[in-house]
């Protein structure tokens, strides 16, 4: 991290930096927390990344980078399809209903996830740890949307839009990468496989009683 801005210097923002190197902004924060790329915090707390430090590293990383499967693929697409999908639903009575501190809860929340949503995807192999676990994040967004009086419908509201971008995202692949239709089919069954169980969780969260 660097300790002052020089004028010389041309400063961005996480979210453009982020637009630049066409990656998520968590995705960019994670690498600069692990030090892969430099910032500078304002006094307000607030990133700001060097243009050419970003010129640079996006020049290494396409030098070194090894082709991301379409797995991967998929999940950085599905990302900022999510994040652009979410801010056109700003006003949506199941966001604009909560406050900083649940919407904080919620975004933690989707990016668990989204997180164990590439875990499932990528290993067709594996057991019902994944779904457990998805059950439980669904228990969870049910519980915390119950308890600020959100009816389920609205509650699913905000899922099966997430379950709508994954799978438009994954729809949509076979146009930008060379993907066979079989594996194309696979990638979004697991998604549906997924959120059915989320959804349910959800469902059954509003179900119990107090």
């Amino acid at each position: 991290m660097k300790d002052f801005l020089p004028e010389t210097e041309q400063w961005v923002s996480l979210t453009k930096a982020s637009d630049f190197l066409g990656v998520h902004s968590t995705t960019l924060r994670r690498w600069a927390d692990d030090g892969q790329i430099p910032f500078m915090l304002t006094p307000g707390g607030h990133r700001r990344f060097a243009l050419s430090d970003l010129q640079q590293f996006s020049a290494e990383r396409r030098q070194s980078q090894m082709p991301a499967s379409f797995e991967q693929m998929w999940a950085e697409k599905a990302l900022t399809q999510t994040r652009q999908a979410i801010s056109a639903h700003k006003d949506a009575s199941w966001l604009a209903n909560h406050d900083d501190d649940m919407r904080e809860q919620h975004r933690l929340l989707g990016r668990r996830l989204m997180g164990l949503t590439l875990q499932y995807i990528s290993d067709p192999e594996s057991n019902g740890t994944l779904l457990k676990q998805a059950e439980e994040i669904g228990r969870q967004y049910g519980r915390l949307s119950r308890e600020t009086n959100l009816p389920l419908t609205q509650a699913l509201q905000a899922t099966l839009l997430f379950r709508d971008m994954l799978v438009d995202t994954a729809f949509q692949l076979p146009s930008t990468v060379s993907i066979k239709p079989e594996a194309n089919l696979r990638l979004m069954r697991r998604i549906n496989e997924l959120l059915n169980v989320v959804h349910l969780a959800i469902a059954q969260a509003y179900e119990q009683t107090s």
